[in-house]
């Protein structure tokens, strides 16, 4: 699993000209899955870490302008968008094979049961991208801050 996390002071995604998703000031997570991460994936510590470094990772300046707070601290809002780009590789020619990324029926499951579990922890307005569909992001990201976070190095 890989999440790359973007502080952002607003973010929408849009489906077919329609408004799926809007938050203010917290993160957008785009969640990508591999071909290691199968179906029982949640039931693992792994899962688990995952879902804590997302939401008390300190990322937010406190009154001094330190990275001291959380998403968890600020009660701020999350946005999740499936993205399997994440697991591209790039390393042969010019056009990126994405070999590595989960199969789409199982990262269907995976991110749903992601979204199930962030939305429970979720201290802020909650917002999802839709999956398998070619969406727009439009984000401001604040910062610029972009946080990346892989189940094989946690």
């Amino acid at each position: 699993m890989r999440i790359v996390i973007q502080r952002v002071s607003d973010a929408k995604v849009t489906v077919q000209d329609a408004t799926v998703g809007e938050i203010g000031t917290g993160l957008l997570a785009l969640v990508g899955f591999g071909g290691a991460d199968k179906a029982d994936f949640p039931d693992t510590p792994t899962w688990r870490k995952m879902l804590d470094k997302l939401f008390n990772m300190r990322v937010f300046p406190d009154e001094s302008g330190k990275f001291d707070l959380s998403l968890s601290d600020i009660k701020g809002d999350l946005m999740l968008v499936s993205q399997f780009t994440l697991y591209a590789d790039c390393r042969k020619g010019r056009r990126p094979s994405f070999t590595d990324a989960c199969h789409p029926y199982v990262a269907e499951s995976l991110f749903d049961r992601f979204t199930e579990d962030a939305r429970k922890l979720a201290p802020g307005g909650f917002a999802t991208g839709r999956f398998g569909a070619e969406m727009l992001l439009d984000f401001t990201n604040w910062g610029p801050v972009t946080i990346i976070l892989d189940s094989d190095e946690i």
